[in-house]
């Protein structure tokens, strides 16, 4: 049985030529019994959209794990981010059998069923931006999401003045992790900036900076007091870039979100939007799949679960003491792995 749609010339110069393997993720403090195994396993990673900036970076961890261990790994996604292709490509991965799957769901409620059937038929599944889920082993979240739009929203008050109105943008209405991250921005600007006020309901822009844009110009022409866009999705921090550059809006409209300097570095450069906030989606995609290996292994070992929980550390860069969450109906974990980034040190990031 195939798997990993991995050319065999491919394959056969990854082998042949394995210094030349770009090593994107340090694992310099990973214990390496964890990346160690005696059977090659097949780990497939499921993302929201295929061909973004920021799961093209993902499928740099992924593709890195598979190197560092000897695993089959590979990364799929569909090419908008769309639930029900999602379900179909995982459906294709049970009809393969493929030993695990790390999954970044675009929407949770229409994954549950078909995550369900994967771990019937004894697959593994651990999720990513997803800690409402109950068919996974596990969930590992980069932090606590709240906190996460919290600090969003102090950088966003700071840029206006702490007054004025703005609007939050998330991928999807049932994506749960951007959710929490502008609920925590809300809840922020209700707790400490009173003056502020969120003008619209929540902008679903479908992980489309097109979509950003339009959606945001949109929401400009009915509320033209607008002075904030507080972004979920990484997109919409080129979305927002653009339309501030084109409208002339530099110093009047103001952002703060998630995104990559890859994708919103000559917005920043430019001035017209000076705060993004990210983690390394190289690091995630790595991080589920040493969970994906650690479960595996144990199985093999005749054991219920992996030995991993709280206090985990998994020796990446913001995974070193998982914390895990209360009342959770999965085991749900989380790191502390956000950066923020400015001009004044953009350049540190090369993606």
């Amino acid at each position: 049985m195939k798997f990993g749609f991995i050319p065999a010339v491919a394959l056969a110069m990854a082998v042949a030529s394995p210094v030349l393997a770009q090593q994107v993720v340090d694992t310099s403090n990973v214990d390496k019994a964890m990346l160690s195994s005696e059977k090659t396993y097949h780990i497939a990673t499921v993302v929201k959209v295929d061909g973004i900036a920021w799961f093209d970076r993902m499928r740099d961890g992924v593709k890195q794990f598979g190197d560092d261990t000897g695993s089959d790994t590979w990364m799929v996604g569909p090419s908008q981010a769309d639930a029900a292709a999602q379900v179909q490509l995982i459906e294709n991965l049970i009809a393969q059998g493929v030993d695990a799957i790390a999954v970044v769901p675009f929407s949770v409620e229409a994954l549950e069923p078909v995550l369900k059937k994967a771990r019937d038929r004894g697959i593994v599944v651990v999720s990513h931006e997803a800690s409402n889920i109950k068919n996974v082993d596990y969930d590992i979240e980069a932090f606590d999401n709240l906190a996460y739009g919290a600090e969003l929203m102090d950088h966003l008050a700071a840029q206006m003045g702490e007054k004025g109105q703005y609007v939050a943008t998330v991928g999807s209405l049932t994506s749960k992790s951007q959710n929490e991250w502008i609920d925590g921005a809300i809840a922020r600007q209700k707790e400490a900036y009173p003056e502020m006020s969120l003008a619209t309901e929540r902008l679903e822009t479908y992980d489309d900076a097109n979509t950003d844009y339009n959606k945001l110009k949109e929401a400009l022409t009915a509320h033209p007091d607008i002075a904030g866009i507080v972004g979920g999705p990484m997109p919409t921090s080129a979305g927002a870039g653009r339309l501030i550059a084109e409208s002339g809006l530099q110093g009047k409209l103001h952002f703060a979100g998630t995104g990559l300097p890859s994708v919103a570095g000559q917005y920043i450069s430019q001035g017209d939007i000076s705060y993004i906030q990210f983690w390394d989606p190289a690091v995630a995609g790595y991080a589920m799949n040493m969970i994906a290996l650690a479960e595996l292994k144990a199985r093999d070992a005749g054991k219920e679960h992996a030995d991993i929980g709280a206090g985990t550390n998994l020796g990446l860069q913001g995974y070193s003491d998982l914390k895990e969450a209360d009342s959770a109906d999965a085991k749900v974990l989380y790191g502390a792995g956000w950066v923020g980034v400015t001009k004044d040190n953009m350049d540190q990031y090369d993606f």
